[in-house]
């Protein structure tokens, strides 16, 4: 049991990872129709440029954290300027392959000025194996595990807050909801286009500083992306807290089949569990069935 409670606390703070992910892949789609498959490489770059402020800069860590965060904010704004608004109205095809694209890019791009080595982030909660951990009886938990977990709520709270009180986060609600009612009702599209990019870059960006003291900071990280997918697809591609509940769940199983299951289980387990959700409720935990009249 000790050890069950201890992989599944290990499972939510990884799901949780997964949830910020998943919640990029859903903002944007659910503004733009949009599916971002280079939300990986938003995060990989976000841990490199919060490696460049902390580390190689020498700044505080949570102000390295801040500007980190602003950087990638103003880069999602510019890649939907410069890459995805150019080619909106085209086949989905086109904008999938962009997107892909973008990533190998970014990849390429971050090799080159970064290198190919892995990079550490010291952070206050991971610099000392022995002294940064919660003990509860015989349960041993990091305090980046909790601070993952806690951090998480936070951002969680404050989207949520930002998405029901504030007259950007409802011209957004309603543009998600229904792009060209909100266009001849005066909400500036384009404007909330660019915003909805930068936000899911930001999110990415702070999931990438949340993780890179478990699984470092290197060129490949981003591919990460491709296990926060099914999470979105298992919360229901348009939801919100989907997204969220999906990653727990993705990062839970995964763990779990690390740790009880004959090795390689963990690797595809989110991937076995994309073809069951697909297979028995096509439309996700949170989904909603959408009619069209044409």
């Amino acid at each position: 049991m000790l050890d069950f409670i201890q992989q599944l606390v290990n499972g939510i703070a990884l799901g949780c990872v997964y949830g910020l992910i998943a919640l990029g892949f859903v903002l944007i789609y659910k503004a733009t129709e949009v599916v971002n498959f280079a939300q990986g490489e938003l995060l990989m770059l976000g841990g490199f440029f919060a490696f460049t402020f902390i580390t190689f800069m020498g700044l505080n860590y949570w102000i390295g954290f801040l500007l980190a965060v602003i950087c990638m904010a103003l880069l999602g704004s510019t890649i939907e300027r410069v890459v995805v608004r150019p080619i909106l109205g085209y086949p989905q095809f086109s904008i999938v392959m962009a997107t892909i694209g973008l990533g190998f890019f970014a990849r390429s791009v971050a090799g080159m000025i970064w290198g190919t080595d892995d990079l550490k982030i010291d952070t206050p909660f991971s610099r000392s194996v022995t002294e940064n951990v919660v003990r509860i009886g015989s349960l041993v938990i990091a305090d980046d595990k909790i601070s993952i977990i806690v951090a998480t709520v936070l951002l969680c709270i404050v989207l949520y807050l930002f998405f029901s009180r504030t007259r950007m986060g409802i011209a957004m609600q309603a543009t998600s909801q229904n792009m060209l009612a909100a266009y001849y009702m005066g909400i500036p599209v384009k404007r909330v286009f660019s915003l909805i990019w930068a936000i899911s870059a930001a999110v990415a960006c702070f999931a990438g500083i949340l993780l890179a003291p478990s699984t470092l900071i290197h060129t490949n990280v981003g591919f990460i992306g491709l296990k926060a997918f099914p999470a979105a697809v298992l919360g229901g591609f348009g939801s919100i807290p989907g997204a969220l509940v999906g990653g727990i769940i993705i990062g839970v199983i995964e763990q779990l089949a690390g740790f009880y299951l004959p090795q390689g289980f963990k690797d595809v387990a989110a991937y076995i569990v994309l073809l069951l959700v697909l297979w028995f409720k096509p439309d996700g935990l949170f989904g909603m069935k959408m009619r069209k009249k044409v």
